[in-house]
């Protein structure tokens, strides 16, 4: 099967970022899923911090959203732990780091949206 390779100006990919927002971000926190009867680890479903930067990530790939991008990138830093480090997930109500510390997942997201957000605003 042929790899399919969404630009970032694709309607495909916009509506993505607009689908996300919408039905899987909570005060800037971006959920895996919402379907918690399908999560086969049990539990309360918190917020995945890589979803959280891929979502950074994209807006600052989206025409026009740079802005965006940085501002829920600031949000993300906020939430970082008093070293620097992130979890698995954050929980949306308390904002208590979640699961594995310190996750490589979420640390390797954050690189990545630094480097779309320092393209974007390089380009603006």
């Amino acid at each position: 099967m042929a790899e399919v390779l969404l630009l970032d100006d694709d309607p495909a990919m916009l509506a993505t970022i607009e689908r996300t927002i919408r039905d899987l971000t909570v005060d800037g926190l971006v959920y895996r899923y919402r379907d918690v009867e399908s999560d086969v680890v049990g539990g309360p479903e918190a917020t995945f911090s890589y979803c959280t930067f891929w979502l950074v990530e994209a807006l600052a790939r989206a025409p026009g959203r740079a802005r965006e991008a940085r501002a829920l990138f600031e949000r993300m830093v906020e939430r970082a732990t008093p070293l620097g480090l992130y979890a698995e997930e954050i929980d949306v109500g308390t904002g208590e780091h979640l699961g594995n510390f310190p996750q490589g997942f979420p640390h390797a997201g954050l690189i990545q949206a630094v480097r779309a957000l320092a393209d974007a605003e390089r380009t603006t």
